[in-house]
């Protein structure tokens, strides 16, 4: 051993005398030592990424060597950091393994436990993640054990092997250099572009957020979260403002003799094509939705998406927030929690994957009490993943009706359909004949095919929905039902289904901008509920976005809310849509651009936007009822 480190190599510095091409000889091998280490610690952290998900996963990222490397850069950058910071390569590794292999470690736990893996936003919350941790009993896997025992040798053989400590400027310039490596990465980490075409999808179901993101690896994906992890509040925004804005407002309480069962019920891709003259219907495929509105308070949801993101209308509705789409990783301010401060009981149905958009995990986030998916009770009912209305909505009827039927507390009930979810077939129709819903003879087979697959689908729906309200209006207990539609339909690659009818979705004009965003939506009430309120709660109501259609519900049932639904309240009076593609409608019915508000309606969008943000920074349960 002695003999070994006599070699100029295994010295801590280059002797004095020692000639350039020795030095950088000398040099280049602790660097290659450490980097090496750094590329099989990449290669641990690698091996744990796909948790559960096992070693078929592991094998695709071997598949793309992209994913690899943007894996695997990362320690290496790191560790060449540390080495210029501390001049030691052992201890440099030392802290990028602690690091890396905690993230991984910590992101397979996740995994294993919650299918749900680690964002650079959990770093916020590690208060919220040692009580996750502590309701779990932890335990070593052998990739862990694996792991750690590599990284114990590695650091070992560093200590004896690299053993090059540079000093002053040979610190500052590797240091200097790692870092200006780590900026120069910033834009490829955080580029949507590069993280979409870097996808690997062959294994994985696309459409799990949470194996999108394992399918990319593990230390990738993490470090492409971090920009959604920073905030971004509106300009202007003022924390202490809002929060001061808000202690203006107390949370309201609903009084006993108001407390109302309500139900909401969120169908996808659902929309009233009946608006649609080019489209020549051979039925009145929308007569059962027409006749529940006219006894219903109705109108129209001018959503933000189109053709997909269910979540964005469905969180916006619970949260009373502009946008639905964020990131959440812990529990948030939403009307489900006010509704369980005044003791109600909150649960919900999506015969769906409770993966799908992470629902398992939010919506215990959002304050649901219970909620039932594919894997706790539709699997078995239906015989697969998702079930179809002829399923879904009985067993929901049944549900509501026994909680409500058993008395005690009242019922938030809040559940989101799947059928009518794209693409639809365009070789056959699945609900019949093409006939029987559309003529069009100037369609193209394939558009006619996708037509009247989506209207058998709506037209089945409405079925089960007026036997859903025939239910309600039997029972003796008060029940207000609202339903609304997520956002429009696919109809082929490229709108092709729209524009082969000549549908104007160019969103230059108030018509078209309806085209491409508007759903409808109706609250309706049984006897009981109607004498409970006060009112028949029939007519025309206002067209509005989907995070203040919980206003108008409320408006409704003459609830005051909690304090952020009294301090928007203006703002959905006045300006009742705020769309994310920087349009206003205001209650006058004009669509216009922040810039044509009056300073009034810019002021409350201004006021709306700063309490939207506050709201998702700060969590509140509510006051509870005393």
């Amino acid at each position: 051993m002695k003999r070994l480190f006599s070699c100029f190599l295994f010295q801590k510095r280059p002797e004095d005398g020692m000639d350039r091409r020795r030095r950088a000889v000398f040099w280049l091998w602790n660097a290659l030592l450490l980097g090496g280490a750094a590329v099989v610690l990449g290669m641990f952290s690698l091996v744990m990424a796909p948790g559960q998900y096992g070693w078929q996963m592991f094998s695709d990222y071997l598949a793309h060597p992209v994913l690899v490397l943007l894996n695997l850069l990362p320690t290496v950058v790191l560790a060449a950091l540390l080495y210029g910071l501390t001049g030691r390569g052992w201890l440099a590794y030392l802290i990028t393994a602690a690091v890396v292999l905690g993230l991984s470690a910590g992101n397979t736990y996740k995994l294993f436990f919650r299918d749900d893996p680690v964002l650079a936003g959990d770093l916020l919350l590690l208060g919220e993640a040692g009580d996750m941790a502590g309701k779990y009993q932890l335990f070593l896997f052998s990739k862990l054990l694996l792991a750690i025992a590599g990284a114990v040798l590695s650091a070992v053989l560093l200590a004896l092997l690299a053993r090059g400590k540079p000093k002053g400027l040979g610190r500052g310039l590797t240091a200097g250099i790692a870092f200006a490596c780590a900026l120069a990465l910033i834009p490829v980490y955080g580029s949507d572009a590069i993280y979409s075409k870097n996808s690997n999808e062959e294994h994985i179901n696309r459409w799990s957020t949470t194996q999108q993101y394992v399918s990319r690896g593990f230390l990738y994906p993490f470090l492409h979260s971090v920009k959604d992890a920073l905030p971004n509040p509106p300009a202007g925004y003022d924390a202490k403002d809002s929060a001061q804005l808000l202690a203006e407002y107390e949370d309201g309480v609903i009084p006993e003799d108001k407390k109302v069962n309500v139900v909401g019920v969120m169908l996808e891709a659902f929309s009233d094509f009946s608006d649609f003259e080019q489209i020549e219907f051979t039925q009145d495929v929308y007569a059962q939705l027409h006749a529940l509105e006219a006894e219903s308070y109705s109108g129209n949801l001018l959503t933000n998406i189109f053709a997909g993101g269910t979540i964005n209308t469905e969180r916006a509705f619970l949260t009373g927030v502009g946008m639905g789409d964020h990131n959440y990783r812990a529990d948030t301010s939403s009307y489900v929690w006010y509704l369980k401060s005044q003791g109600y009981h909150t649960s919900g149905d999506h015969p769906s994957n409770n993966w799908f958009y992470n629902r398992q995990n939010i919506n215990a986030y959002m304050g649901f009490d219970e909620y039932r998916f594919a894997e706790n009770f539709y699997k078995e009912k239906a015989k697969a993943d998702t079930a179809w209305d002829y399923i879904f909505f009985p067993e929901l009827v049944y549900s509501i009706v026994t909680q409500v039927a058993w008395g005690g507390a009242p019922q938030f009930s809040f559940s989101v359909s799947y059928q009518g979810h794209g693409p639809y077939s365009d070789e056959e129709c699945w609900w019949g004949e093409v006939g029987d819903y559309i003529a069009n003879e100037d369609l193209d087979e394939a558009s006619r095919y996708i037509l009247a697959n989506y209207l058998g689908s709506v037209l089945d729906t409405q079925n089960f929905l007026a036997n859903m309200v025939n239910s309600f209006r039997a029972q003796e207990e008060p029940i207000v039902l609202v339903v609304f539609g997520d956002h429009k339909p696919w109809l082929g690659n490229g709108n092709s289904v729209y524009d082969a009818l000549g549908i104007d979705l160019s969103q230059d004009s108030v018509e078209s901008f309806y085209n491409y965003w508007s759903t409808p939506y109706f609250i309706w009430a049984n006897d009981a509920a109607k004498e409970m309120i006060g009112h028949d709660m029939v007519g025309e109501g206002p067209d509005v976005s989907p995070c203040f259609l919980m206003n108008v519900l409320f408006d409704q049932l003459g609830w005051e809310g909690d304090a952020y639904m009294q301090a928007v309240d203006q703002c959905w009076r006045e300006v009742p849509v705020i769309h994310a593609q920087g349009r206003y409608l205001t209650a006058e019915g004009t669509l216009r651009t922040l810039e044509d508000l009056t300073p009034e309606q810019a002021g409350l969008v201004q006021r709306f936007l700063n309490l939207d943000y506050y709201r998702r920074q700060h969590f509140s349960a509510g006051t509870a009822q005393s």
